[in-house]
């Protein structure tokens, strides 16, 4: 049916502060956000867009055969971005589903991206999202390493998130989740999750997704075998250049 369509959104501002332009860095011959484009088109789940806040990243997609849509600059977050585009492309509602994909993952595997569709199945989750076990010990205390605290049993493959925060939790022996930016939405959820006012846990953690469980929506994570590498600072991209170097 129409409403069980899928529509994946990128989405990509060119203002960085440890990475500027960072849309459009080469890594490769080819524009980041052309990589992660490729990423999702991979997928093979739905059409694939990039929300662009300027107008050269809409211009890159083009060339690179991609398409992409102009929104506000000044969007408070991703998700806003997203929402824009989503209305934008698809005014009629043909999309159920929306996949968020963060525009710095040039390494994400496909199969991930089908998995964050996949965990919207259950018909009483209301976002999907991804992480996979924290194996190196820094990490664990590492800010910049967001944690997922899951209602997850032993040998489990997936539960609903408790908690998000950058300090290591839960306490005790087991494993800590490293959250992965990607999300699924319902397309009802996103717009009732970018409708909804900044919560308080979400200002003080600086973590967006804690908006939505202070409201009550629920959201289900999928884990995965490894964290795909990210580019945010030039340390990343020159390591994403060697990384993704032909053989």
């Amino acid at each position: 049916m129409a409403k069980d369509k899928a529509l994946v959104v990128i989405p990509a501002r060119m203002a960085s502060l440890r990475l500027p332009g960072k849309p459009l860095v080469e890594i490769n011959g080819e524009a980041m956000i052309v990589h992660v484009w490729r990423r999702a088109v991979e997928a093979d789940i739905g059409p694939v867009l990039v929300a662009a806040g300027e107008q050269e990243i809409v211009d890159a997609l083009s060339a690179a055969g991609g398409q992409a849509v102009l929104t506000d600059p000044d969007h408070p977050s991703g998700s806003d971005r997203v929402w824009e585009a989503v209305r934008r492309f698809d005014p009629d509602g043909d999309y159920g589903a929306i996949v968020n994909l963060q525009g710095d993952l040039p390494t994400m595997d496909p199969a991930h991206i089908r998995l964050t569709l996949e965990l919207l199945a259950d018909g009483e989750v209301d976002i999907s999202t991804l992480a996979a076990e924290i194996t190196e010990a820094y990490e664990r205390r590492e800010p910049s390493v967001v944690k997922a605290v899951i209602s997850l049993p032993p040998g489990g493959r997936q539960g609903r998130a408790l908690y998000f925060t950058r300090v290591a939790a839960p306490s005790g022996e087991g494993p800590l989740y490293h959250h992965i930016g990607i999300y699924g939405y319902r397309r009802a959820a996103l717009a009732r999750f970018v409708g909804l006012p900044r919560g308080h846990l979400e200002q003080r953690e600086k973590l967006e997704q804690l908006r939505a469980l202070e409201a009550g929506m629920r959201i289900q994570v999928g884990l995965v075998d490894r964290v795909p590498f990210g580019v945010d600072t030039p340390a990343d991209l020159q390591r994403a250049r060697r990384t993704m170097a032909p053989s």
